[in-house]
């Protein structure tokens, strides 16, 4: 429909294109492969497009999709018309409001997001039955808005009236509708719908204007009690939130809180592989391993890397290798820092593997501890200048050959296992990012 809609408009004048064309609704419900139908705001209108404007949508329609279906324009006269007419309207501009291309489908779920895309298919099916508020929190290019935009997406095609906009645009349209002194359309735009989804919450507290933040809290107040859907996101959980009045955080925190923690890096190369098919951008799997190891966690970076190889790649003609990707994308990847100390080593260690520095540093004999201890050694003897026998001290071995033999334990593992190796070289280029 929008592509015929264009084509429609691009062949009027910018008037006629205003005042009549924009004004009539598709109504999906009703038409079919041999009847379209529009629903029109009022009698002019409709006979105003009946008239002048018939032929020349169906002639469009025939240019597109090859046959010419009857064109019925139908006139909301009725009350129900009416309503119908304005709820069809409501759900054309918020749609333009969310982007298309973030689904369910094509997001990739991993351990560090498992939570926050579960409840987030759930609140979308079942809006305002539970976890509402649902307030997901992590930081910047992890994931919050592409899960927002999919609740959207999925309750617009399932005929909810879904708002969608970031902090920013809802205080904007409360200056406007306060100077304007339309305080009621604004009410009814953001207290009627069936879902409000905001995204970076924790800039409407950097506001100045404590007003808006009232505003903020009775929209809340009056969604909640008739049930309908609130999703928010921030970079911050509600309790690490500045600026918000505690009756505000603790409407936060009365739903369910989900964090969206940095990707695996067998979930980051997922999702980079993902988005290679997506854009149709031709990577091996050496090339998208030293992205996923030398590029951090922010996906929306990782996507610009991406795309800027791409462009360079068809403007020189050249294909991507490992060589060409370093070149291209060097001043995206992080900075290394000079060295690194032992701690330093062992606190990231045990963050990424999700073991406690005390367990490290303990004679434990358990796989996974034993595993993380000669990840550190090893990493230790190639960022630290201590020598074998300082590090059989630091590790509580017996001497520098135990230090020798956990060394070798890891090389064997790095040259059997391509994934353990990415896994080592991810963590490796944490400690060395220069902070």
């Amino acid at each position: 429909m929008l592509e015929v809609a264009n084509s429609v408009i691009a062949k009027l004048s910018k008037s006629e294109a205003k005042n009549y064309i924009s004004q009539i609704i598709f109504d999906e419900s009703r038409s079919n492969s041999s009847e379209v139908v529009f629903i029109a705001p009022n009698a002019l209108v409709a006979n105003y497009i009946r008239t002048k404007f018939s032929s020349l949508i169906a002639n469009t329609f025939e240019s597109l999709i090859t046959h010419k279906p009857a064109i019925k324009i139908i006139c909301a006269s009725s009350e129900g018309e009416q309503k119908k007419s304005v709820l069809l309207a409501q759900n054309k501009q918020n749609r333009a409001q969310i982007y298309e291309n973030y689904t369910f489908e094509n997001f990739i779920v991993g351990h560090s997001n498992q939570l926050a895309f579960q409840v987030s298919q759930m609140v979308a099916a079942e809006p305002g039955k539970k976890y509402n508020p649902l307030f997901i929190y992590g930081s910047t290019g992890l994931g919050k808005t592409h899960l927002l935009h999919s609740i959207g997406n999925y309750a617009l095609n399932h005929g909810q009236n879904v708002i969608c906009v970031t902090s920013e645009q809802f205080f904007n349209d409360f200056v406007v509708n306060v100077q304007n002194k339309t305080m009621q359309k604004f009410k009814e735009k953001y207290r009627t719908c069936d879902i409000l989804l905001i995204d970076d919450v924790q800039f409407l507290a950097q506001e100045k204007s404590e007003k808006i933040r009232e505003e903020f809290f009775h929209t809340f107040n009056d969604l909640r009690e008739k049930k309908a859907q609130i999703v928010l996101t921030s970079d911050n959980p509600p309790k690490l939130l500045k600026g918000f009045e505690e009756r505000l955080v603790s409407r936060f925190e009365s739903g369910l809180i989900a964090n969206i923690t940095p990707p695996e890096l067998d979930t980051k190369i997922r999702i980079i592989k993902a988005k290679c098919e997506f854009d149709g951008v031709s990577l091996d799997n050496e090339t998208i391993d030293y992205i996923a190891t030398n590029m951090g966690d922010n996906i929306r970076e990782i996507e610009g890397a991406l795309l800027s190889l791409n462009a360079f790649a068809r403007l020189m003609s050249q294909k991507i290798t490992l060589e060409f990707a370093k070149t291209v994308i060097k001043d995206q990847v992080k900075v290394h820092k000079d060295s690194s100390s032992i701690d330093e080593i062992i606190a990231l260690v045990a963050s990424n593997l999700n073991v406690k520095i005390s367990e490290i540093k303990s004679k434990s004999k358990t796989k996974k501890i034993v595993e993380a201890r000669r990840i550190c050694i090893y990493l230790a003897k190639s960022l630290t200048p201590n020598s074998m026998p300082a590090l059989a001290v630091n590790f509580g071995l017996k001497d520098h050959s135990a230090v020798s033999h956990n060394i070798k334990k890891i090389n064997e593992l790095m040259n059997n296992d391509s994934i353990f190796k990415a896994k080592i070289e991810e963590i490796k280029n944490k400690i060395l990012q220069k902070r």
